[in-house]
């Protein structure tokens, strides 16, 4: 009796590892490179950014789309998505796997850093709803969140692969150990949520931390005016985590961290870590008050 052989499964020719192999490439340890290659996450990043209801008319804008995995996912969701890459050997990559995405206007490619390009710009050259979105090199996760913050007037979502332990703090509440000065600055403009936790083994090259998924919404009301006197604030309750308000913030003035706490309704006594961004908000809306 003989058993029918299964047809083997053709590699899809867009999967990293086999653009990689094909054009020669090797993941660079110093640009952070760990690429997404399980399609399962993929496509709940991609329906995370364009939720059904927005398919079609929604907009993203990529950081960092590598050899473009999720890049293919996203087109296939939004009215047009605008992608990023700094990478010059994977840049000509994309524009070859690409090439019919971008003729008929559907994908703008652009080579150019995150972080040294106006993605404000950008952002306003999409119609609405608006996404951005990125697998986040730990190295600059911090930043890249902080010009998101910059950005939320212009978008609907941004939706975040970081490091999981960015993402517990990212979505920490007061009081907790996670809590800090990230999630203050983060929850100030958005409401955080995890998405999916992600495996090392859902990347090429597998990391050794687990990632997770984050999505950030604008909040209808900013929690916070984001200035120097809220950052300052901010800055000095969790400089040292173990100090209480009173101590931390000491170079404020004794006087005027007197006054301020009062006027915020803040008990000095208490440690930054136990504040909620609302309470961080009053507290620096007195210093600006007394500037």
């Amino acid at each position: 009796m003989t058993t029918e052989e299964k047809p083997r499964k053709e590699p899809d020719p867009r999967d990293p590892r086999a653009l990689l192999r094909k054009h020669g490439l090797t993941p660079k340890k110093g640009f952070g490179q760990n690429f997404l290659v399980n399609v399962g996450v993929i496509e709940r990043i991609a329906a995370a950014c364009v939720p059904d209801d927005e398919r079609g008319r929604a907009s993203v804008l990529e950081i960092g789309a590598g050899t473009g995995a999720l890049t293919a996912a996203l087109v296939a969701r939004a009215g047009k998505v605008v992608a990023i890459e700094r990478d010059r050997d994977l840049f000509p990559v994309l524009t070859e796997t690409f090439a019919a995405e971008v003729d008929d206007g559907r994908l703008r490619l652009v080579e150019a850093s995150a972080t040294h390009t106006d993605l404000a710009a950008l952002l306003r050259e999409l119609t609405t709803p608006r996404t951005l979105a990125g697998n986040l090199p730990y190295q600059i996760t911090g930043q890249l969140i902080e010009i998101a913050v910059s950005l939320a007037p212009l978008i609907s979502r941004a939706v975040f692969m970081v490091q999981e332990e960015v993402a517990d703090r990212l979505v920490a509440s007061p009081g907790s150990k996670d809590y800090g000065a990230l999630t203050v600055f983060t929850q100030a403009s958005f409401d955080v949520t995890r998405v999916v936790r992600v495996s090392p083994g859902s990347f090429h090259p597998a990391p050794k931390v687990t990632s997770a998924v984050v999505a950030l919404t604008p909040c209808a009301t900013p929690r916070a005016v984001e200035d120097d006197a809220f950052r300052r604030t901010v800055k000095l309750a969790f400089a040292m985590r173990r100090k209480t308000l009173r101590n931390a913030w000491a170079s404020l003035g004794a006087a005027t961290v007197e006054r301020c706490a009062a006027r915020a309704g803040i008990d000095l006594g208490l440690r930054g870590e136990v504040l909620a961004v609302e309470d961080f908000a009053r507290f620096a809306e007195g210093l600006r008050g007394l500037a």
